[in-house]
Formats: structure tokens, C-alpha cells, sequence
């Protein structure tokens, strides 16, 4: 392929998401450089390995890491696959690591990550959102297990490409390199409300796998909390159509049932809670309830549900 179909990738934030992502790709040819922090010496003498029930077991070795934004060749692309409460202090390093010109992809869950940071990175640089709809996570500094799935859909947010044709056009460029590293991908033309989608799963399973100790086959296999996650969904639903975003018809069933086939697993905000990080109250529920609060609508249970874990966050993190 030519250089242009190859483009330099930088993935800013080596965990879980951006380990998959980021070895995926480069397993692909192309290339690919990875910023880490804490997990540095244990990435870059062993190297990545991805248990995959979906693609086997993968490694990547060796990794082209990095400790410093400042020591990463610029890239075209940037995988932002840290999680939305360290935005503010990722975008110095987003701006060192990028190409004038870079197209920036935020692989976050929540609602307005985007809004949060684009006033902090150059005008100059584009920024997308990417919706990342996969079962994984950090067993082990440099090991990553992948229970399901894997696809990620992009959107443009903001940036120099003023006009729809330009923005649908990056976003497509965008897909086009996880199609090429054998993953689902695909365009979105409006990114908010596919942000609301996802909400529709992230709302009710991770607040509720923290609130209740418990992953989603336990959370299914309750009457009460089945009821919960049904009745929260809706609300999600209900918020969006308030904001101007129908959603498909029977949409949260089909998420239901879609979990219902899951083998057990336990989302990301679980393992945050467990290892005493910080929450992404924020993104997943601050954001959509001011949303909706905006155009009148209020959504009862989810703003319990917020309450109460911003209460063990807090406690969590004292």
C-alpha cells in the first residue's frame, strides 16, 4: 500500500482500549507508537499480549513506546484511549505528538468529551469521536483480555473540514484503518446522537455493576435489577429524544437481548472502582442529565444513580 494509506498512529493512553486498538493496528503493517506512563518498562521489555476469545492470543513485540509525548515522532492520526477524566491534562500532550494538520480520535464513553477539549487543543487539528463497542480489559501491565466484540465507529466533532462532504470524508479515512486491521468500522454522520446510543448500554451496566458489586450476568439474571436496567435505558432514550435525538425503535431491547448472549462481564468503571481511580462520572452522567435538564426533561433514576456513586467515588478516592 502507499504511504499514503499508511499513515503514522499514536495511541495516547496505553490501557485497555488503546493497547487492543493499538496492537490491532499495527499487527496490520502499520505504524504505530505508543505513549504510556506507569506500564512503560513493563511494555517495553515484554511487549503487548492480547488474549482474545474473538482473534486468539496476539502479542506485539517489539513496541514502539514511549515515556514522553515530546519523544514520539508527530503523527497523522492520534488514538486518545485514556479515559475522559484526564482530558485536561492529555491535551499538551496531544498537541506534541501530532502533524499540523493531525486528525485526533477520542475512544471515550460519555456525552460532550469533545466540548471538554477542544478549546484546549490548536484550531488546526481535527478532532472525531470514536464509539468503541468491545468487551476488554487490563489483566496486567502490557496484558490485555478481549471477552467480545471489537468494532469502533467514528464521527467528526470539530476542526478545519467546515463543510458535511469534508467531515464524513476524515471520518471514513478514519474507519478505513480499523477495517484494515480486520475490525468493524463505519462513519457516523451525527456524532452526539450515537453518543446517546451508546449511553443507552453505558449508563445502567456501569453504574450498576459498581452500585451492586455485580457483573452482567448477575445484573440479567435478577428480576429487580433486570427491571432497573430496563427502566434506566428508557430514561436514556427519553433524554435523548428530548434533546432532539430519536433513536432507533426497540433499540434498548436489542441491547438486552444482545447482553443477555454476553458471557459475564464486568465494564470499566468496575475495575476503575476497584482499583480506586476516578470515576467518568462526568461524561456518562453529569453530562447527559445537564443535557436533558437543558430542554426541561428530567431523568429521576439516572440522577440517583449519579448520586449515589459520586458518593463512593468520593469515599473511594479519600
Amino acid at each position: 500500500m502507499s504511504e499514503f494509506k499508511r499513515p503514522r498512529i499514536g495511541i495516547i493512553g496505553t490501557g485497555a482500549i488503546g493497547g487492543f486498538y493499538g496492537l490491532m493496528l499495527a499487527r496490520a503493517g502499520f505504524d504505530v507508537h505508543f505513549l504510556l506512563r506507569s506500564e512503560f518498562a513493563a511494555v517495553a521489555e515484554q511487549g503487548l499480549q492480547l488474549n482474545s476469545s474473538v482473534h486468539g492470543a496476539l502479542s506485539l513485540k517489539p513496541v514502539q513506546a514511549y515515556r514522553s509525548a515530546a519523544e514520539m515522532p508527530p503523527c497523522d492520526w492520534l488514538l486518545v484511549g485514556a479515559k475522559s477524566t484526564s482530558n485536561a491534562a492529555l491535551a499538551p500532550l496531544i498537541e506534541q505528538a501530532a502533524v499540523p494538520g493531525a486528525k485526533v480520535v477520542l475512544l471515550q464513553n460519555g456525552l460532550a468529551v469533545e466540548e471538554a477539549l477542544r478549546p484546549l487543543l490548536p484550531e488546526s487539528l481535527h478532532l472525531l469521536g470514536g464509539l468503541c463497542f468491545i468487551c476488554v480489559h487490563r489483566a496486567a501491565p502490557g496484558v490485555i483480555e478481549h471477552q467480545a466484540l471489537g468494532g469502533v465507529n467514528l464521527g467528526y466533532h470539530s476542526g478545519p473540514a467546515v463543510d458535511r462532504a469534508a467531515q464524513l470524508s476524515i471520518a471514513e479515512e478514519g474507519a478505513a484503518l480499523f477495517k484494515a486491521a480486520g475490525l468493524d468500522s463505519s462513519s457516523m454522520p451525527n456524532l452526539e446522537q450515537a453518543r446517546w446510543q451508546k449511553l443507552v448500554w453505558n449508563v445502567p451496566y456501569n453504574g450498576l455493576s459498581v452500585l451492586l458489586n455485580a457483573g452482567t450476568t448477575a445484573l440479567m439474571a435478577n428480576a429487580d435489577s433486570r427491571a432497573l436496567i430496563q427502566a434506566i435505558m428508557q430514561e436514556v432514550v427519553q433524554g435523548a429524544a428530548a434533546c432532539g435525538h430519536q433513536l432507533p425503535e426497540g433499540f434498548a431491547g436489542k441491547l438486552l437481548a444482545a447482553t443477555d448472549r454476553m458471557s459475564d462481564y464486568l465494564p470499566s468503571m468496575y475495575h476503575d472502582h476497584v482499583q480506586h481511580r476516578p470515576l467518568e462520572l462526568r461524561a456518562i452522567y453529569a453530562a447527559p442529565l445537564a443535557a436533558a435538564g437543558q430542554v426541561g426533561c428530567e431523568l429521576p433514576r439516572i440522577q440517583t444513580l449519579y448520586q449515589a456513586l459520586a458518593f463512593l467515588d468520593a469515599r473511594n478516592l479519600s
